[in-house]
């Protein structure tokens, strides 16, 4: 574990295993602590690099900003690649975390030899899953601005259900919580599936995203997740689908992306 200083940020940093580069991306809100399994796992099938992302629990944000954008994320992600020598890698992202990996891929496209995207906040491919994003992003919007502390809890409730929080051990809502300042961050920002503006994608932009990639989608999520993921798989050159049980919080190391990693770290 370490801190490094990437685009005026202090990041969080963890490394496991060697080999061919594997770089992990949480979600919103979300922390490298939920992939700390997966991680040591994944850690057996090449050298995995994860973070928090700036303004998420153990990262810091700039002190002269109070939003984060899409492309933050994304820059933060190529230049700690980059300073870890850890070029091209196989880039893992869950939800917003494959947002950023999928923009990441289009917007430096040799830094990254393949892509896992699970179940990734992609909302403006569809227009009746974006509608609601729509109204629950403003829903959210609200409830931060009520309870600012409580903004990584609206977000599970509202986006993913009640159940889903209070499934949460003590020790995991404390942690989520803890990483409201980033959902908040997010909410103010630009491209991201919390902003306002989100980030939208032309069939020429998907098209160009032309490595080989694996996304997931969980039998028991929101249909409007699993739409995404089909849609998704449907416009990107070289994409295939990977169906699997459970919910939203979709295992990084699950078998079918260990498989798809050993593949593409080979060749």
């Amino acid at each position: 574990m370490s801190r490094m200083r990437v685009n005026g940020v202090d990041l969080h940093v963890e490394e496991r295993g060697t080999g061919f580069p594997i770089l992990g991306i949480h979600g919103t809100p979300s922390s490298a602590v939920m992939w700390e399994g997966a991680a040591a796992t994944l850690a057996h099938h090449g050298r995995c690099i994860t973070y928090d992302r700036r303004g998420f629990l153990r990262s810091g944000v700039p002190a002269t900003s109070e939003s984060v954008d899409l492309g933050d994320h994304v820059e933060d992600a190529r230049a700690l690649l980059e300073l870890l020598d850890a070029t091209p890698a196989i880039v893992i992202g869950r939800s917003t975390g494959g947002l950023v990996a999928l923009e990441f891929a289009l917007a430096h496209p040799s830094t990254v030899r393949a892509l896992v995207l699970l179940e990734p906040a992609v909302f403006t491919i569809d227009p009746e899953v974006e509608a609601w994003a729509g109204g629950l992003r403003r829903r959210t919007a609200d409830a931060a601005a009520e309870d600012p502390d409580g903004a990584a809890e609206a977000v599970f409730r509202l986006w993913l259900g009640d159940a889903m929080w209070e499934s949460l051990p003590g020790e995991l809502q404390a942690m989520f919580a803890r990483t409201s300042p980033g959902v908040r961050a997010e909410l103010d920002g630009d491209g991201l599936d919390l902003s306002a503006h989100p980030r939208r994608y032309t069939d020429d932009e998907l098209a160009a995203v032309t490595m080989p990639a694996l996304i997931v989608a969980a039998d028991e999520s929101p249909e409007p997740l699993r739409r995404v993921a089909v849609r998704l798989a449907e416009r990107l050159p070289d994409a295939r689908l990977a169906p699997v049980e459970g919910g939203h919080l979709i295992d990084p190391a699950g078998p079918e992306v260990l498989q798809f990693v050993d593949e593409h770290a080979a060749g």
